[in-house]
């Protein structure tokens, strides 16, 4: 498994920007597939965006497409999720994680960071 820290969270006005940084290190090497998650107070923890490590493909949730672009370095062992246009209902804390080839679900977890978007 890979150890992944998440950075960039924070409190920002509705229609602004943020951008999330996470960290990868370890077994970075055994990751197929990056992303990252979001849960909000009392509701289910909520798919927000994927990218393929090898090969780019990216993939979003209906809520964010559009206004979301998770991105990453290689090189840095870093993903990126760049948030657009903000709005109250992201305020969540979000999630990166990472899916190892061969596994079936995510099974590694950062620790989370808060956003915050207010009206």
């Amino acid at each position: 498994q890979v150890q992944l820290v998440e950075s960039g969270g924070g409190l920002v006005q509705a229609g602004g920007s943020l951008r999330l940084s996470c960290a990868a290190s370890g077994r970075t090497s055994s990751v197929a597939r990056m992303g990252w998650f979001r849960q909000a107070p009392g509701k289910e923890r909520e798919f927000v965006a994927a990218i393929n490590w090898s090969g780019g493909s990216t993939y979003y949730g209906d809520s964010v497409k559009g206004r979301f672009t998770i991105s990453r370095d290689n090189a840095k062992n870093t993903v990126y999720l760049q948030m657009n246009n903000l709005k109250p209902e992201d305020t969540a804390v979000y999630y990166c994680a990472a899916r190892d080839y061969g596994a079936s679900s995510f099974n590694s977890w950062g620790p989370g960071t808060q956003v915050t978007v207010s009206s």
